[in-house]
């Protein structure tokens, strides 16, 4: 996938512990440490999200709508 390249404005102190990682070679330098924290919390909302939504589900609504397609259908006899 193609990069594009940005500044960014960072804590000195979290800066710091991206140097630490880079330096302890955990990431090839701090580009790599920030894309993969960017990447790792995107991902992470994308779950919470959909957890979210999941729990505004109402049970017995869903239960209901899904009987309601079933009313009066049978399965075909094989």
């Amino acid at each position: 996938m193609p990069k594009t390249k940005v500044a960014l404005t960072l804590d000195a102190g979290l800066l710091d512990q991206v140097d630490t990682l880079v330096s302890e070679r955990r990431f090839r330098n701090r580009s790599q440490a920030v894309e993969s924290a960017l990447a790792e919390k995107l991902g992470q909302l994308a779950r919470t999200r959909l957890a979210t939504e999941c729990a505004r589900l109402d049970p017995a609504l869903e239960q209901r709508l899904a009987d309601e397609g079933l009313a009066g259908e049978s399965w075909p006899e094989y």
